[in-house]
């Protein structure tokens, strides 16, 4: 493509953003007023200074698309700058070309895991996050997207998962599971309260998970089963910001929901997956479902409630808490797992800031498939490093695995000896087993 030429992709872009500058969007950028706070917010700037990443400034391709076809100012502008460049016998240049867009890639994917934490802070209540979302369908339209999202979305849509995995591989940690424990991993039950997902970082990295859960429900007599046709709980197309692939994955989360006749779907230990099938999930396939939708650590605290959770022994280790910005600060999820937390735990001290105003471990939003991010992605974790130092936790628990894997891995990188655990195997751990359990209602 020449300079100054548009390209047919970046026509297909501009054409997403047409479509994806609603109401919302025209005010929000209306009512920018120019204050910067955002900034203070965002990992990414407070980490590295460099005011590029100003949460605000990712959207400048998409708002002067807004201000020159939506404000009666920016036609006036770009009505001159036409008969100036006319008079001048040249071509009228396009207001976003080719390279503008490849250079605004890497703000609009690597410098931003879309933890809505600019959003909270903002004083006229722009939602920057939403507009970061929409913003990214036009850079999907126009080809400007990491590679690495591009082949875990394409893995999604042909194999399931955003890794690739298929049921054998799930099958085989399945049998694993039922080994360990005696206990049954249900499939494809028909009529179960609970159909449970997965995501395959947690079928990958924390295989621990799936055999806590096993080993609750049964303490809990819960009635839950798996999916063969859909275990996959992960989004690669809300991350990377299509539509159409989002309806895919969540399409076939409601078909294996329908058909297996459930009443509810169990997200997994992770933020974003419960975020896209239970917020954005019925938007995105335009209608209502015939279940609910409940966080794996919500389902805990409820049973926890009901009394169905009984537990013994407490950790000693001073513990300390990264609550997932999705689960947290996007759907309000925030005492359950303290409650969680306070059966097991006898020396739990919070993050100063913590709840619905944690500080983002950087790697969500797309930001942990996208390896071009790694360096920035670690960058912004000296963040949540400094948190972590200020309360000297000997031990940090999450419930989400792409919040787990990168606490992991900065803690790794800053050579700071401090193990991760999910909160799910915590509460694994500490059941009263069964035949205690059974002695002691005989006894009372």
């Amino acid at each position: 493509m020449t300079q100054g030429t548009h390209s047919f992709s970046v026509e297909r872009g501009l054409n997403a953003w047409r479509e994806e500058i609603d109401a919302p969007v025209a005010a929000f950028f209306s009512s920018c007023v120019h204050c910067g706070l955002c900034a203070q917010a965002c990992p990414f700037f407070v980490e590295t200074g460099d005011p590029k990443y100003t949460p605000i400034h990712k959207l400048e391709p998409m708002r002067l698309l807004w201000e020159q076809e939506f404000t009666l100012w920016g036609k006036l502008k770009k009505t001159v700058k036409d008969r100036v460049d006319t008079q001048l016998g040249r071509a009228p240049k396009p207001l976003i070309t080719d390279e503008m867009l490849e250079e605004w890639e890497p703000l609009l994917y690597d410098s931003c895991s879309m933890c809505g934490r600019c959003s909270m802070v903002c004083p006229v209540g722009n939602d920057i996050h939403y507009m970061i979302r929409k913003a990214r369908e036009g850079m999907v339209a126009s080809g400007h997207s990491p590679e690495g999202l591009v082949a875990a979305s394409v893995r999604a849509v042909n194999t399931g998962s955003p890794m690739g995995l298929q049921w054998k591989t799930l099958d085989v940690q399945i049998k694993h599971v039922e080994t360990a424990t005696g206990l049954e991993v249900p499939i494809d039950k028909q009529g179960a309260d609970y159909l449970v997902l997965l995501s395959s970082m947690e079928i990958i990295n924390f295989p621990e998970y799936l055999e806590a859960i096993t080993k609750i429900f049964d303490h809990a007599g819960v009635s839950w089963t798996l999916s063969k046709t859909c275990f996959e709980a992960t989004n690669a197309g809300i991350q990377i910001g299509s539509k159409d692939i989002a309806a895919t994955l969540v399409q076939r989360v409601v078909d294996a929901a329908e058909q297996l006749q459930v009443k509810n779907v169990i997200s997994p230990e992770c933020g974003h997956a419960y975020t896209a099938i239970r917020w954005e999930g019925p938007n995105a396939i335009k209608r209502a479902y015939p279940f609910k939708v409940y966080h794996i650590i919500e389902v805990l605290d409820q049973l926890r409630a009901d009394g169905r959770i009984k537990t013994e022994g407490k950790e000693m280790d001073r513990l300390s808490m990264h609550d997932p910005c999705n689960l947290a600060r996007k759907s309000g999820v925030v005492q359950q797992q303290r409650s969680l937390m306070d059966l097991v735990a006898s020396n739990f001290v919070d993050l100063k800031e913590h709840g619905e105003f944690q500080w983002c471990c950087g790697a969500g939003g797309g930001v942990s498939s996208n390896e071009r991010a790694e360096p920035l992605k670690l960058a912004a974790f000296k963040r949540k490093k400094a948190q972590i130092e200020e309360v000297e936790p000997e031990r940090m628990v999450t419930m989400c695995a792409t919040c787990r894997t990168q606490l992991e891995e900065g803690l790794e990188e800053f050579n700071m000896d401090i193990p991760v655990v999910g909160l799910t195997e915590i509460i694994a751990d500490h059941l009263v087993e069964k035949e205690v359990e059974n002695k002691k209602a005989e006894e009372s």
